[in-house]
């Protein structure tokens, strides 16, 4: 068995609405041989993977995955289970997985994951296992689930990062991550706001500098009249004894740049334990800085915003003797706690015997071994950071007015708007300018001791910061997804007009490219996730329209978390036979996640005339707004009845129905995108983002305005019915490339007066055959001359194939013989169209690229103005 290729759903997805991985694998012979036809396989496999006794599998029992183990599953199957329990082997909640077959030994796996590369890494070490079952070998499993953990610590997110990020999620703000560390953005667009751990946004760099220097902390706050353990840098040992004279022992060393309290020597007592400590730390740090030693406990004040959300007394790391176990068997039995975990990945840290610990020990005149007297408590650091097995108790009630105000001074003096404030005193309820004194500020806080402390009542300190963050109540910018087989960019062009007119900055993805307030800032076919995430992170933006279409769909899933508003303007036969879409249910399912992914008081718009997009409307859970050309369809009926909207157009205007009221919104012959209602599909796509508009509450005047002042030129619809004048000769430009798309297309144009209508036709390479002859036939019953042509990417196909096919379906319409040509070049087939035809006559030509055919006609338009000055120009 091997991994074929693997896709990562980091968002909503076709298989899934959480993250996932899709799996190819090729079984290699093996599809058809059940587990328990492998000798010795089924009970090496459980005995190597205890977890999977959990798994109840799809028929929903206790041990049901053992059963049907015994009963015979497939290597797949297996495979997907043991993905999932090797992940809850290592700590990871996850529990959805599916295995499905794609062709003979050809299978997909499904399965979730927390963290990406840990969940890449569990896969091929699945896979790794039931080969070597296979074979009848024994797995070594410990080295690699060794491997599998430390992946898993690179990728971990701390308990702070995981508490802003939830509490945001809490509040409806979407979370993007940001690389692969503890970057994230809160909020899309213009309102997100970045954080990295507690340092947000906002936090001025400046600060955070002054913090990280504890010198240069010092020196602010004794400029603010704060108390702080006196203290300077130390140059050398001789300048290290004379300065440990002037303060008075007992004093401190530490790095004058370091965190988590490493390289700290506290509690010296003389000039030899002081240049001993020195030496040690000369050989990591250069700037070195001595403090009086200040006797007290040791406490943490957080403050956010200017004020004090929590304050925690910070334990050391100890152990209580039994007169029994040794020290070693002491620790071993506290790291066994639930709470703790490696790093920052639990509420608590487990305590490591390191040589630190073993060195601060021996100072009492114990080593790991010794066993501790009964009842004898051993502190095994001398710091009580969290980050070396300390614990938190909360003492937030209990720090006195006086204090409070001292640590909003420090914070204010620093600059830091979210910081946390070391604290070493006898009482936190007794001022410092009385006994005590600050000993560092930290630019980014851990706050798990706050959320879980061992004792006393959680503060949320996270609730604090997102609260700063977003104080001014503004979290999101309306989203709005567009997918459907046809009408997706113009009916995204036509959003994002009208909500410009509104003074938004519109960010929008389409076919053609990405812009931002009307300005393409990457041309292309831009309809996917990468795409969408472009617009999601752009700080400009206030509103984002995402033209959403099947293949980024299905490669990647959704970049956002929940639309405003979902569009789905129909579903007809286009990419069948890609991507395991094979049939129009299959294409259904796909488009239908664009619906599925709604708020809960957001809307779905749904064409209620077209018969795949009905099968979908029970998979939607939001409220929907049909739209219909029909103002009697069931379907709208009775959703208007039952209190939603309905927008149908009816006697030349669009009209918006609900249970209160029928609003005429516009005339269709307004509308500058349907040609006095000769394009019928151009009505359809403004129903669509109408509807769209109302979902997110834009006046009805807006939206009339914005209907009515959208035209199909190349400037605000490029590429999608765009005419111009060649000398009295029409030029249309579309880029209609499926059998829905010519039908709409054709059917409005040929209600354009015209003496011949000729046509360029053409089809991407990747449809299926029967299309292609569908779209010749459907050219053939339009066009008086038709010229077929390929596009420049083939998707797979020969040269002329394409063209063969067209040929074949303009022939079986009884098409004359001697009224087509096959010129491959599309520009070549356009100048010869052009130069073919007489005044009078439409020339339309469906393209792959929009540019060159434009440079074509806009050179002839002035070759022959040049030669008649009165010719009609442009349109």
């Amino acid at each position: 068995m091997k991994i074929v290729d693997v896709n990562i759903f980091e968002g909503k997805n076709i298989y899934s609405h959480k993250k996932c991985i899709r799996m190819e694998l090729d079984l290699e012979g093996y599809c058809e041989t059940p587990s328990n036809k492998i000798e010795g396989f089924n009970t090496r496999l459980v005995k190597l993977l205890p977890e999977l006794k959990k798994h109840r599998c799809g028929i929903d029992e206790d041990r049901g995955f053992l059963k049907r183990l015994n009963e015979g599953t497939y290597l797949a199957h297996i495979t997907e289970h043991s993905i999932i329990a090797l992940q809850n082997m290592i700590g990871i909640d996850v529990a959805y997985g599916k295995a499905r077959e794609i062709e003979g030994d050809r299978y997909y796996i499904i399965y979730q994951y927390e963290y990406k590369n840990t969940a890449l890494e569990t896969g091929r070490l699945a896979v790794d296992i039931v080969n070597c079952l296979i074979k009848g070998n024994d797995f070594n499993l410990k080295p690699r689930l060794v491997e599998l953990k430390n992946i898993m610590s690179g990728e971990q997110l701390g308990p702070s990062t995981i508490s802003i990020c939830e509490e945001a999620k809490k509040r409806g703000i979407p979370v993007l991550r940001v690389g692969d560390k503890s970057m994230f953005q809160l909020g899309y667009g213009k309102y997100g706001k970045m954080i990295e751990a507690t340092i947000c946004g906002d936090t001025s760099g400046l600060a955070i500098d002054i913090a990280c220097d504890k010198l240069l902390t010092k020196e602010t706050l004794v400029n603010q009249c704060i108390p702080v353990a006196n203290g300077e840098r130390v140059l050398s040992p001789v300048d290290l004894i004379t300065k440990c004279e002037d303060i008075g022992y007992p004093v401190v060393l530490k790095p004058r740049f370091g965190n988590q309290g490493k390289g700290v020597f506290v509690n010296i007592q003389n000039g030899k334990q002081a240049v001993e400590a020195y030496n040690i730390l000369a050989k990591n740090y250069e700037d070195i800085m001595i403090e009086k030693h200040i006797k007290g406990r040791d406490f943490r004040v957080c403050v956010v915003d200017g004020k004090v959300i929590a304050a925690a007394e910070r334990i050391p790391p100890y152990v209580v003797g039994d007169g029994v176990n040794t020290v070693r068997k002491l620790i071993s039995d506290i790291n066994k706690d639930q709470r703790r975990g490696n790093g920052h990945e639990k509420p608590l840290t487990k305590i490591k015997m390191d040589e630190s610990l073993c060195a601060y020990i021996s100072k009492k005149g114990y080593d790991l071994s010794s066993i501790l007297p009964k009842n004898e408590k051993l502190i095994l650091r001398e710091n009580a950071n969290l980050s070396t097995g300390g614990i938190a108790v909360d003492c937030t009630d209990q720090i006195c007015k006086e204090n409070i105000e001292i640590c909003e001074r420090t914070a204010k003096a620093i600059g830091l708007n979210i910081c946390g404030i070391d604290i070493c005193c006898n009482d936190i309820n007794i001022p410092l300018t009385k006994e005590g004194a600050i000993i560092e500020v930290n630019a980014a806080p851990g706050i798990r001791m706050h959320h879980y402390p061992c004792r006393g009542e959680s503060k949320n300190v996270a609730a604090a910061i997102v609260d700063m963050m977003f104080k001014d109540d503004k979290t999101n910018i309306p989203v709005v997804s567009v997918t459907g087989t046809n009408g997706k960019t113009t009916t995204t062009r036509l959003i994002a007009h009208t909500l410009s007119l509104l003074g938004h900055k519109v960010g929008m993805t389409t076919t053609g490219g990405i812009y931002i307030n009307n300005k393409c800032i990457y041309k292309g076919d831009t309809t996917g996730y990468n795409s969408a995430m472009t617009l999601l992170m752009n700080k400009e933006i206030d509103a984002a329209v995402l033209e959403t279409a099947r293949g980024g769909i299905i490669k990647k899933g959704l970049a956002y978390d929940l639309a405003d508003v979902g569009i789905i303007t129909n579903i007809t036969e286009d990419h069948l036979g890609l991507d395991g879409v094979n049939t129009l249910e299959d294409l259904a399912k796909v488009k239908a996640l664009v619906g599925e992914a709604v708020k809960s008081n957001g809307f779905v718009v749904m064409n209620a005339d077209d018969e795949i997009s009905k099968t979908i409307v029970e998979r939607m859970k939001t409220s929907i707004i049909f739209f219909s050309k029909d103002k009697n369809n069931k379907l709208m009926r009775k959703n208007i009845n039952n209190g939603g909207y309905g927008v149908y157009s009816d006697n030349g205007c669009i009209y918006l129905e609900s249970n209160e009221a029928v609003t005429p919104i516009v005339k269709t012959n307004n509308i500058k995108i349907t040609l006095n209602g000769k394009l019928k599909y151009n009505i359809e796509n403004s129903m669509a983002a109408c509807a769209a508009l109302v979902g997110l509450g834009v006046e009805y005047s807006i939206i009339r305005k914005g209907l009515s002042s959208f035209y199909c030129n190349e400037e605000q619809n490029p590429g999608r019915f765009n005419m111009y004048n060649v000398n009295g000769r029409t030029v249309i430009l579309d880029y209609g490339h499926n059998i829905q798309g010519y039908k709409a297309v054709l059917e409005g144009a040929k209600n354009i007066r015209h003496k011949k209508f000729i046509g360029i036709i053409g089809v991407p390479g990747d449809r299926l055959d029967s299309n292609v002859i569908q779209v010749g036939e459907i050219a053939g019953k339009y066009f008086d001359y038709i010229y077929i042509k390929e596009d420049e990417d083939k998707r797979g196909r020969k040269t002329g194939e394409i063209a063969k096919l067209l040929e074949k379906g303009v022939l079986a319409s009884n098409f004359d013989k001697n009224n087509y040509e096959i010129i491959l070049d599309e520009v070549e087939a356009l100048n010869r169209a052009i130069e073919v035809s007489k005044p009078g006559d439409v020339v339309i030509i469906f393209f792959e690229k929009f540019e060159p055919l434009v440079k074509v006609v806009k050179e002839k338009v002035e070759v022959e103005n040049e030669i008649l000055p009165e010719a009609v120009p442009v349109l």
